[in-house]
């Protein structure tokens, strides 16, 4: 019998306590192979630091049904990209070392790309030192973007935050006469699956976006304005979603060219990003002449909780209870992904998928999905992406606040 260590890596999503839930579950689940369950504080660099600790008082059913509704990283996080295990044998000694310290047969890593980069260098050094220790890793990201599995947990909840945020900020423009421009900016480097999914605020009811503007359609300044001037002169008020990774033509981020900005990469390489909603904003307003406001979310889209899709939780703690089990069962560097079985009714299936081919890779829409003129998407896309933003947890509130799980060390 061995223990059980879970981490969690890199942007939090208002699910990935959910995902926490279900390794904890299973770690308490399977008492007959499992036997402390440890949690490691600010991902990997805290079990280099030795910060674990105890989450044997998640037994108790209330505290786990409230971390499921808990956003951010219960554990906390962090950005650290692994060193090669054949060029820095020393940090994997390390880690590896107290590992065993304490015990440790199952490691668990909770994260999106760069956190599977973990996960996949983690079980590799492991099979190099014919080390017993199970490393598994937990899907989670609101871009959408990971390898083979059909959705990533984290993506449900965020394009429901989005595709809301768009329904009421249209009911918002009708209170003037005036015609005006409203840009949401969405989350979304290289792959424009958030800011898709404001095309699902459009419904018989009302249209509540008129464009999306995605990183895996080059962005040509003229055409945009065109779309919005011919919008604007049919029906008055112009609903945008933008992704805040578009790119020019030449491939280059819009925000990596905004002249005085000086904009560092982080730890991964990636540009910081940020602010294309205001650029297109001052595009619209000095071109068209047009009234014109810009949103950016920011964090906002990834820890609302409260406005949680039902089938992101329930899918995000499955996807930890699966990864356990996978673990159990002898299986190392994997990742449970999601198999889509039907769109109506929607039926999806977990199976274990090889981390080496999900680490680094990226999920980009397909063009089967965006429109022929680039600015919005087409019916496969809805049918993909309605049911993942359906339905809603029962939440504990009091006092008119949502209740989150206490620390327990």
């Amino acid at each position: 019998m061995k223990n059980l260590l879970v981490v969690q890596s890199g942007g939090p999503t208002a699910v990935i306590n959910s995902s926490l839930a279900g390794v904890i579950s299973g770690g308490f689940g399977h008492s007959d192979k499992i036997g402390k369950v440890f949690g490691g504080l600010f991902g990997i660099e805290g079990v280099e630091q030795e910060k674990i600790v105890s989450l044997e008082k998640f037994k108790e059913g209330e505290l786990l049904g409230l971390l499921k509704q808990t956003p951010s990283s219960y554990l906390g996080s962090c950005r650290k990209k692994l060193p090669d295990p054949q060029e820095d044998k020393a940090f994997f000694e390390k880690i590896f070392g107290i590992l065993k310290k304490y015990d440790i047969g199952y490691f668990f890593c909770i994260g999106g790309n760069d956190s599977m980069d973990t996960v996949d260098k983690m079980s590799r050094y492991a099979k190099k030192i014919a080390s017993d220790i199970r490393v598994v890793g937990v899907p989670k990201t609101i871009d959408n973007d990971l390898a083979l599995t059909d959705h990533t947990p984290g993506f449900g909840s965020a394009a429901k935050f989005i595709l809301n945020s768009m329904r009421q900020l249209k009911k918002d423009t009708e209170v003037y006469q005036v015609p005006s421009v409203v840009i949401l900016e969405a989350m979304g480097r290289n792959a424009g699956w958030l800011a898709a999914s404001a095309a699902l605020a459009n419904d018989s009811s009302m249209k509540a976006c008129d464009i999306v503007c995605l990183p895996e359609v080059a962005f040509d300044a003229d055409r945009f304005l065109q779309k919005v001037d011919s919008v604007a002169k049919e029906q008055g008020s112009v609903m945008i979603c933008v992704s805040e990774g578009i790119r020019d033509n030449e491939g280059k981020y819009i925000m990596e060219n905004e002249g005085v900005l000086k904009r560092k990469n982080d730890k991964f390489g990636h540009a910081a990003l940020g602010g294309v909603g205001q650029t297109l904003r001052d595009l619209v307003a000095g071109n068209l002449g047009l009234k014109a406001r810009s949103i950016e979310l920011s964090t906002l889209q990834r820890c609302w909780s409260s406005g949680a899709s039902l089938c992101d939780v329930s899918e995000a703690f499955d996807a930890g209870q699966k990864a356990v089990a996978y673990a159990c069962q002898g299986l190392s560097g994997v990742v449970p992904g999601f198999k889509r079985i039907a769109d109506e009714p929607y039926k999806m299936e977990i199976v274990p998928y090889d981390v080496r081919e999900i680490a680094n890779v990226e999920k980009k829409i397909p063009g089967s999905m965006i429109t022929p003129d680039g600015f919005g998407v087409t019916e496969e896309f809805i049918k993909y992406a309605r049911p993942l933003t359906c339905g809603e947890p029962e939440l504990k509130y009091e006092n008119g606040q949502l209740q989150f799980a206490p620390k327990v060390w």
